[in-house]
């Protein structure tokens, strides 16, 4: 009776710390709040000399449309200056126009500085995702079989990877690269390269039919790719491939995880800052070849039922034609990175204790406690930059009661981020991460919608997850005109990292599309 006692009282305090890890209870750090208040402090100035606009054009034009009365002005200010100019010492004269000439050349100089340091408008052009031909395309019951036949796992891994294939919400057709599916495992450098060369000229290929961009207008090139870095990078055989100039800033990112392709937006957002009228073109892909993991140690068995082939191409642009013809505007971009050895440590590239190289991935528990605390301080961050007045008076307000009475005594105040965003992309790495995020976050089954279908129909696709996600959305979904789309991707490191933008025109299919 004693133990079923202890059963029964155990049971509820798993499910709250089960709750708590994908949104840790901790108060607000000032610092973190500080951060996203920054940019709004910053863009108050341009704000007001736009608001200011409407009225200057109403008074030119209606002294535009009232010219007498203004020549009358300038002629008694002309008679006025020079009667008085006649009654001044010579020396006057001078002194004064030499002020006025300075005055004004510190006015020009203040307005030239204004123009150089306010931020640029970074424009999505348009984006493509990698669809592999029919003959990468593997099924549960051949991932089974062939697991079974390479003869690398022992029958408790070839069990537990069938296990949890099931259970990680991926279809039954997702795509893996040649080399891994033949019957001898080919995971040479060589097929490492033919499986990057396939994606990223494959998604490439489909942004310049679909934009009209040509390789030779590219400025800035990124590509990144966490755990495959030849030499020559990934960059310069896309540069090569396509004989791009030989000017093109190229910057190849590794070792960055699934996250990376949020990073390398933000990257490009940076440059595209400094580069007047440029075109950058980033390419976000994960290498399977090389990296199906050979051992029997079941937190590096995991990478192996979750990981699958796809990349996507993405063109963005600060040149301003882009605002009638782009799809989005970038509203803002966060990047968190916690620097603890927990957060270190939860997604781990490393080697068994046979030599056989994979990533070790935290256990469920450990993992979602990262990730909860890298999204706390993401959002925190984010929220002043993104969430209506409203939500925001009530953390306020929440804040301040908090730190009166107590913060265990009264709940911390979890805006509602729906009501800044209509649309969601979370990274697609799990069935339990997106469960976690749709039931903290208060999502509807429609918001997560393009994370599971992405999972299901592709599976885990590192950072390119995130773009496959988008896709479905306008596919499926629609977006309409000033409408604000959150992605969000985390990856090793541990990094949270979180990009919004906003749609400048419709975009989605057709009625009749949509209804077939």
């Amino acid at each position: 009776m004693v133990e079923e006692k202890k059963t029964t009282q155990a049971t509820p305090r798993v499910e709250e710390e089960v709750k708590s890890y994908y949104y840790p209870d901790r108060d607000a750090d000032m610092e973190e709040v500080g951060r996203g208040y920054s940019i709004w402090r910053n863009n108050t100035f341009r704000t007001m000399i736009l608001g200011l606009t409407p009225l200057v054009i109403i008074n030119f034009i209606y002294l535009y449309n009232n010219s007498a009365i203004l020549i009358d002005i300038f002629d008694k200010f002309q008679t006025m200056v020079l009667e008085e100019m006649s009654n001044q010492d010579p020396t006057n004269i001078y002194i004064i126009i030499t002020l006025a000439f300075l005055s004004l050349l510190g006015l020009e100089l203040v307005i030239s500085v204004f123009l150089s340091k306010r931020r640029r408008e970074v424009y999505l052009v348009d984006f493509s995702v990698f669809q592999p031909p029919e003959q990468y395309k593997i099924s549960h019951e051949f991932f089974v079989e062939h697991t079974k036949s390479v003869g690398w796992f022992d029958q408790d891994s070839v069990d537990f990877q069938t296990k949890l294939l099931y259970r990680t919400g991926l279809g039954n057709e997702t795509y893996f690269p040649a080399g891994i599916t033949k019957k001898k495992p080919d995971v040479s450098m060589e097929s490492a390269r033919e499986e990057a060369q396939l994606v990223l000229s494959g998604c490439l290929d489909s942004l310049f039919a679909k934009t009209g961009l040509k390789p030779q207008e590219i400025d800035i090139l990124i590509v990144n790719c966490s755990l495959f870095n030849p030499t020559p990078s990934l960059a310069a055989m896309m540069m090569n491939r396509y004989k791009m100039r030989s000017d093109v800033l190229s910057y190849n990112l590794s070792g960055m995880g699934c996250s990376a392709g949020a990073i390398s937006i933000d990257l490009a957002k940076q440059l595209l800052q400094v580069h007047k009228n440029a075109t950058a073109v980033i390419l976000s892909t994960e290498n399977i070849t090389q990296n199906w993991y050979r051992g029997n140690e079941r937190a590096m068995l995991v990478t192996n039922t979750l990981f699958r082939m796809g990349g996507a191409a993405i063109m963005l642009s600060n040149k301003s034609k882009y605002y009638w013809t782009g799809k989005y505007r970038l509203v803002a971009s966060v990047r968190v990175t916690k620097c603890h050895d927990a957060a270190y440590n939860a997604v781990y590239q490393t080697e068994d204790n046979k030599g056989n190289k994979g990533v070790r991935l935290a256990t469920g528990r450990d993992l979602m406690t990262v990730v909860g605390d890298c999204m706390k301080t993401n959002f925190t961050i984010l929220g002043p930059m993104v969430l209506p007045w409203s939500e925001q008076i009530k953390f306020f307000v929440n804040f301040c009661h908090r730190k009166l009475v107590g913060g265990k005594k009264v709940p911390a105040y979890v805006p509602n981020f729906k009501k800044a965003f209509q649309h969601f992309c979370i990274h697609a790495g799990g069935r339990a991460v997106i469960d976690g995020l749709e039931e903290n976050f208060n999502l509807s089954p429609y918001d997560v919608e393009p994370s599971r279908a992405t999972l299901y129909r592709y599976g885990n696709t590192s950072s390119s997850s995130i773009w496959y996600e988008l896709n479905f959305i306008e596919k499926q979904h629609s977006v309409k005109c000033g409408e604000k789309v959150l992605q969000l991707s985390f990856g090793s490191g541990f990094k949270m990292n979180s990009l919004v933008w906003q749609s400048i025109r419709d975009i989605g299919p057709s009625k009749k599309k949509k209804l077939n």
